[in-house]
């Protein structure tokens, strides 16, 4: 076994593979960027070592310098993670000749299947049905929409070296399969280095379904049971399961036994995904191989109680598979969200910058660690309190994964945990992922990959959160505003009979952005540890266990458990519980009735003026001063965390000015063109 491994990687990834390290007695040699100087895999690791600026392009993806950090440290062996040099046969056979072992298949089966258009070569020849397309790399844009036509719309233009959602769109007519094209070569050149670009079929209501394989250097290969992907915005997973709700057991033999024929049909030796669209009539295609760890591999490990980390160093190491495919158990259900740095209600745009509160939910089930036989939740993160979420990378800040005795259990335990994940400084998806898991067709099972397109065509807004009891959230509201009373009332040296007196009845004043404004009328008693609350007709007896100082509560509302976040903002109260949130002023009946009176300052108007929806890079202006554009029409690139954003306008306008150059770093709002 080894004594020392690199980990390739950064972010929640390389902590993963860690916290395994450290298990089996293996020291850890950490690599960073200048952007990631003080990040947590740094302070995780036995050892760190400086491999550049902060682009990806001058660090994590330049080879020489990854083998150069192992032949510093004396590390014998190598462990890619995911995304970055992880599925690059070439660095791969590098470090192989280099007498590193790669934590992995061998170059070879990564070369094999590692690419997407060889791989459906291969799996044509395997006998495994794929779906049309054409599998050659695409010179130009104008023979992308040729190809695009001969196959019919709608179709997939991918990167053939793509992977994480990036360098990958869905075209429905000639206009998209033009400007697609150029997209997906633009990302997969600045993401990847390698700009082939490839077009099949869209297969339209399908589901993704992956099957987790795993392969030794004996020959043995088990597949470990499937995950339901199918859950994503823009072909980014965003909610991932194992088992999958539609599969039957029949179909899951079929999909797994298909993925270790083409597994072993490229000697494969390590952890790997063959991934499948699946039909409503559950026929089944082979999409592509990822020939590496995936980001949601911790649903597997909690339905089979396997660590997959560790069993990739186990084979890395030459040793054999300890258990036959009959021996693979499959209890319970597992879920896991990804916590992205991203605005759910400004359109999904990047959020960077400092995180003044990141505390995620108690982990009760640890990475690399026994899965909980009563069911548990797991954070798998990169990040700390106070540091920083910075734009030269992915946006995925965490994983949330829980494990339950079944889905219905999972989904509770998955809604519990996110009302107690806090996370300020910076936006992000949790809200969104609250509504998505009370969403009715999901918690039924009834969804595919156009599932959020579907159910969201306009975007996720405020009005698309979960219709949760608002009468609970001004209630607690208006408990939390009346224990700040009852301390201010305890003030010392009060004026004997003239003491402050709290009186019960009060008014939850919430207001909407147009300022229209409602009044509801509560009532507040103490009550034994807690306190009695009327309003709207409705009495609840509420008792909070946490002090006010923490972000998330927890407590009993007429003796059920509950957890939401309430933070003071002034004379406001923010409360969020179920994805659901209001901001409320609790005041007393006389000043709820001045507060009536107040004028309301509208925003001001910016619709003159095109901003940065985030901070990043200004890679291209469409526009120039005078010239008409119509709604809908590309004005301005933006890339940040390896994305390219597209801005366009919203109504028909004149340019009058353009403020920002081509290749300017911007700040979020900052003014980019202004229109007459």
């Amino acid at each position: 076994m080894f004594t020392k491994i690199l980990i390739a990687n950064r972010g929640e990834i390389a902590c993963r593979v860690i916290k395994t390290a450290k298990k089996m007695g293996i020291r850890t040699v950490a690599v960073y960027s200048d952007a990631d100087r003080d990040a947590r895999h740094v302070e995780l690791a036995d050892e760190a070592v400086h491999i550049g600026p902060a682009a990806s392009r001058e660090s994590y993806l330049v080879m020489d310098k990854i083998i150069a950090a192992c032949k510093q440290t004396g590390a014998q062996a190598v462990h890619p993670g995911y995304g970055f040099l992880s599925e690059n046969s070439e660095f791969a056979r590098r470090v192989e000749e280099e007498g590193i072992v790669f934590i992995g298949p061998k170059h070879a089966s990564i070369a094999a299947m590692g690419d997407k258009i060889e791989s459906k070569k291969l799996a044509g020849e395997a006998k495994v049905n794929t779906i049309p397309g054409h599998n050659e790399a695409i010179e130009t844009a104008e023979a992308a929409v040729g190809i695009a036509k001969g196959i019919g719309y709608p179709v997939m233009i991918k990167a053939s070296a793509g992977g994480g959602g990036k360098g990958l769109r869905v075209a429905f007519d000639d206009k998209q399969a033009f400007e697609g094209f150029t997209s997906c070569r633009n990302e997969a050149r600045n993401s990847f280095g390698d700009d082939r670009v490839f077009i099949e079929k869209f297969v339209e209501e399908p589901r993704h379904i992956e099957i987790q394989v795993l392969g030794d250097a004996h020959g043995n290969t088990v597949y470990l049971w499937e995950r339901e992907c199918s859950i994503q915005r823009r072909h980014q997973k965003v909610i991932e399961e194992a088992p999958s709700p539609f599969l039957d057991d029949a179909t899951r033999k079929a999909m797994g036994e298909q993925a270790v024929q083409l597994a072993k049909a490229v000697n494969y030796q390590s952890a790997g995904t063959v991934e499948f669209v699946v039909g409503k009539d559950k026929s089944f295609y082979f999409l592509e191989m990822n020939t590496r760890l995936q980001v949601e591999h911790p649903v597997t490990e909690g339905i089979t109680g396997l660590d997959l980390v560790e069993l990739m160093i186990r084979v890395a190491a030459g040793e054999a598979l300890p258990f036959k495919q009959s021996e693979i158990k499959r209890e319970g259900w597992a879920i896991e969200c990804r916590i992205n740095a991203e605005d759910p209600f400004r359109g999904f745009l990047p959020s960077t910058g400092r995180l003044v509160k990141f505390a995620p939910p108690v982990e009760t089930w640890i990475a690399s660690g026994e899965v909980p036989q009563d069911g548990g939740v797991r954070v798998d993160t990169g990040v700390v309190d106070g540091g920083e979420i910075p734009m030269f990378y992915d946006s995925m800040i965490a994983k949330l994964v829980v494990h339950g005795r079944d889905r219905a259990d999972a989904i509770a335990r998955m809604r519990e945990a996110l009302n107690g994940f806090a996370i300020r400084g910076i936006s992000s998806n949790i809200p969104f992922q609250a509504a998505l898991l009370a969403h009715p067709k999901f918690v039924a099972g009834d969804f595919n990959t156009g599932f959020i397109a579907e159910q969201y065509p306009n975007g996720f807004s405020h009005d698309a959160q979960p219709q949760t009891d608002t009468v609970l959230l001004r209630a607690l509201a208006a408990v939390a505003n009346r224990i700040h009373l009852d301390r201010s009332a305890r003030i010392s040296g009060q004026l004997p009979g003239h003491e402050a007196v709290v009186k019960p009845e009060a008014v939850v004043v919430t207001r909407d952005k147009q300022g229209h404004s409602e009044h509801v009328p509560v009532h507040v008693t103490p009550e034994g540890d807690g306190f009695r609350v009327k309003l709207e007709g409705l009495s609840h007896r509420i008792a909070f266990e946490t002090p006010l100082r923490e972000v998330v509560i927890h407590g009993r509302i007429d003796g059920r458990p509950f957890c939401a976040q309430i933070e003071r903002m002034g004379l406001a109260y923010r409360v969020i519980h179920n994805g659901s949130q209001i901001e409320a002023t609790v005041l007393s009946p006389f000043a709820a009735q001045m507060s009536m009176l107040m004028p309301f300052k509208a925003p001001p108007d910016l619709s003159r003026f095109l901003l940065s929806p985030m901070p990043g890079l200004l890679v291209e202006v469409a526009v120039q001063p005078g010239q008409k554009v119509l709604a809908g029409e590309k004005l301005a690139v933006i890339e940040a965390m390896k994305m390219e954003n597209i801005l366009v306008a919203t109504q028909d306008a004149v340019v009058s000015e353009v403020r920002a150059a081509k290749g300017e770093s911007l700040a979020v709002d900052q003014v980019i063109i202004c229109f007459e």
